[in-house]
């Protein structure tokens, strides 16, 4: 291979793990901080999709207008759904066990419901519209500029998150939960606060993801579950909690899928994908980034 069609593939790669990453973030969120396994994350990112694809369609409203607005919409939404379900299974769970298996049947139900909708009010068909498809020339390959974009919002809005986790007050509250629910709370941390914004957040981070895809893939209310999956496989590769492993995994990930398709068939990626996950689990099951 040249070095031009290298860099076609690394570039691809980061494109997608960018987009893995910024999913993965949100989830990690909000199970490393809530122990809230949210299975129906993916399904928010495609809510993300169709609201952009829905202005900009309808209204002709730019896709980037649609960036802030789908964080601000999404992290609402995410308010309104931890208060509903999260909150009082926190306040009725005798203990962490029976609240996670509780949490989780909660976002199973979510996944269904919130799919069903979009396929009542979108329908069920492929959606798409073109946005930035120009090219772009870089070191003699070329790029098409919506994907380029998505690549350096996905990595900002990850970065920003990372940068607010370890600099502020804010930030250290949510690390200091991460690590001793308990000794958090003794020293004056209010949960009752923080939980709902973080889950918040990590829903409006999937609406991020939503609205670049859209920007660039044809969308459908099928498409967040395997984006569920693949955050739940990048998790497992920074370990769970570790918002600068889930940015590595992602970007890796994307790398090794795309690196790996090449040489092989693009109808292996999910075992590729799932064959790293094992192997990760079995090796070091608190994942590559996070110290013993």
């Amino acid at each position: 291979m040249t070095a031009g069609a290298w860099l076609e593939l690394i570039a691809s790669g980061l494109i997608t793990g960018g987009i893995y990453a910024l999913v993965a973030l949100g989830l990690n969120l909000q199970y490393g901080l809530m122990r809230i396994l949210n299975i129906a994350h993916g399904e928010f990112l495609m809510v993300g999709a169709f609201l952009t694809w829905q202005a900009q369609s309808s209204l002709g409203v730019s896709p980037l207008l649609m960036v802030p607005v789908s964080f601000a919409l999404l992290m609402l939404l995410g308010l309104v759904i931890h208060r509903l379900f999260f909150r009082r299974l926190t306040r009725t769970s005798p203990n962490l066990d029976i609240f996670e298996a509780r949490g989780l049947m909660v976002a199973f139900g979510l996944m269904f419901l919130v799919q069903n909708f979009a396929q009542l009010v979108w329908g069920g068909d492929l959606r798409g519209y073109d946005f930035m498809t120009d090219p772009v020339v870089i070191g003699g390959s070329q790029f098409a500029a919506n994907k380029l974009l998505l690549l350096a919002l996905s990595l900002a809005f990850s970065a920003a998150l990372i940068v607010v986790l370890r600099k502020t007050l804010l930030g250290k509250g949510v690390r200091a939960l991460m690590q001793s629910p308990t000794g958090a709370q003794l020293v004056g941390i209010d949960t009752e606060r923080l939980h709902p914004l973080m889950f918040g957040i990590g829903l409006g981070l999937s609406g991020v993801a939503g609205c670049l895809l859209s920007m660039t893939y044809t969308i459908s209310p099928s498409m967040g579950e395997p984006y569920t999956v693949t955050a739940l496989i990048v998790i497992t590769l920074g370990g769970f909690g570790s918002m600068t492993g889930a940015l590595v995994g992602g970007l890796a990930l994307g790398v090794i899928e795309a690196v790996g398709m090449h040489y092989t068939n693009p109808s292996l990626k999910s075992l590729l994908s799932y064959g790293i996950f094992v192997a990760v689990l079995l090796w070091r099951p608190n994942g590559l980034f996070t110290r013993k």
